[in-house]
């Protein structure tokens, strides 16, 4: 790989139709389907549907939003890049570097769960060996050009695909009582175990913040469409598919789990929905079948992670809100200083984890925990100001959100709404303080930054120190 920046530093548009269109459905895909949907249905019964519902229609008009945005200015930096033209430069620095670390927290996460599966396999090699292998693994296919991440990442998704379509056929044999040997069928079991809500819509509502992160992440096609040939096109129709996405993969696999399974099963939560089904259901190797399907969401979940993170940061540098060097791409096209960087970053967390207290790391994953919701919130004010400077201008985007201005105002009212229950569940509470706190100091830098770059631009040419 040749580490010498081409003249001008830029992306490459080497991410293939096909690439985007299953990138926009591993997006949705995550190890929280398979095994965290466990938790949420444990949470609040069979109601379960409701808060996957209201989720997921909530992502659905999100993506909206931020496709009219991408539709119309494609760029690497998705809805920081809006948020600074929309907001002032204080809320694309804010979100572009509150996403960064979301996605930085995400590397080491996903990559001890992909290494505690192994590790499982093969005990002789231990965990933290196959962190390190399995991050830089897929650090190194980061490094040489994005279509290794988007071929990595179409096989990956590829593998979800087939195991989720492959789970939502046996569940409707099941059900039709059509399985031989299954202890399962029917659909009673949404209403004779306490019935449909056993914990009351209170429940529900806590079920909606368990689920709606399970969705982050779909917004990644927005990313990676600034490096396809014909971005606009590419996300207009990766957003017209979400709907589909989310109905089939989400919705439809946990009824069938909750219709298949009682919701108070203590095994939803402590092996995971999918292979409880699938014991239920007497299919052989069902542990194995469901950790070579996680394994892979993680695998995915990670090279994405690895992906995002850098894409935003090369964005941030290219906007002099992150270190100069950050925007020097290869000659492929290829941002490797971000690309390390990140890495290094996530590798900084993990030590952090095995040095510092207990208590320093946990405030760390807790300071990402409303992230989702931010990034949420600034995409639907970013949409609402630039689609009004539009209407002023006498255009409108080609690409519309729906019944504007009214859902949007709808859509920021949930959120907020969302965010302030959060601090009156003792669950979450510390997570909408230590993202508030977090918040708050990245403003401030921001702040600093921005103060020191204008001071800089009054002082004659020989007295200018670089940024």
């Amino acid at each position: 790989m040749s580490i010498t920046s081409p003249n001008t530093d830029s992306l490459s548009p080497g991410l293939k139709s096909r690439h985007i269109r299953m990138l926009s459905i591993a997006g949705v895909i995550g190890a929280g389907l398979f095994v965290g949907s466990g938790h949420a249905i444990a949470e609040a019964g069979p109601a379960v549907l409701i808060a996957y519902l209201i989720a997921g229609g909530l992502v659905v008009l999100i993506m909206r939003m931020l496709a009219e945005m991408a539709v119309s200015s494609p760029d690497s930096g998705s809805f920081s890049t809006y948020a600074q033209r929309a907001l002032g430069r204080w809320a694309g620095f804010t979100i572009g570097w509150l996403y960064w670390w979301f996605w930085v927290l995400v590397i080491p996460l996903e990559a001890n769960a992909a290494a505690t599966i192994l590790n499982s396999w093969f005990p002789q090699v231990a965990i933290w060996q196959f962190t390190l292998a399995i991050t830089l693994i897929l650090t190194i296919s980061n490094l040489f050009s994005v279509k290794h991440y988007g071929e990595f990442e179409f096989w990956l998704a590829l593998v979800k695909v087939a195991a989720i379509v492959v789970f939502l056929v046996l569940g409707c044999v099941a059900i039709f009582g059509w399985m031989p040997g299954s202890q399962v069928s029917g659909m009673s079991h949404l209403y004779d175990s306490g019935g449909f809500m056993p914990h009351g819509f209170g429940a529900v509502l806590a079920a909606i913040l368990t689920t709606m992160f399970s969705f982050m992440g779909t917004e990644i096609v927005t990313i990676a469409a600034a490096e396809s040939k014909n971005p606009g096109s590419e996300i207009s129709k990766a957003t017209n598919s979400v709907i589909w996405r989310i109905s089939l993969f989400y919705l439809l696999s946990i009824l069938f789990i909750v219709s298949l399974v009682p919701w108070n099963n203590p095994s939803l939560a402590s092996k995971g929905s999918y292979q409880t089904v699938l014991e239920m259901m007497n299919i052989p190797h069902a542990r194995l079948i469901v950790d070579i399907v996680v394994l892979t969401a993680v695998c995915s979940c990670l090279n994405s992670a690895l992906y995002t993170s850098s894409r935003m940061l090369y964005s941030l540098a290219t906007r002099r809100d992150a270190p100069a060097a950050a925007a020097k791409t290869s000659a492929a096209g290829t941002p490797w200083v971000a690309v390390l960087l990140s890495t290094a970053a996530a590798f900084l967390a993990v030590f952090a984890n095995y040095v510092a207290p207990a208590e320093v790391f946990n405030f760390l994953l807790a300071s990402s925990g409303a992230i989702a919701l931010l990034v949420y919130l600034v995409i639907a004010c970013s949409q609402l100001v630039m689609r009004k400077r539009m209407e002023s201008r006498g255009e409108l985007p080609s690409y519309k959100m729906w019944l504007f201005p009214g859902l949007t105002w709808c859509v920021i009212v949930v959120i907020v709404g969302i965010l302030c229950s959060m601090l009156f569940m003792p669950a979450h509470r510390i997570e909408i303080i230590a993202t508030g706190i977090l918040a708050v100091l990245v403003v401030i830098a921001g702040m600093v930054l921005n103060s020191r770059q204008r001071n800089s631009q009054r002082l004659p040419d020989g007295q200018r120190s670089g940024i």
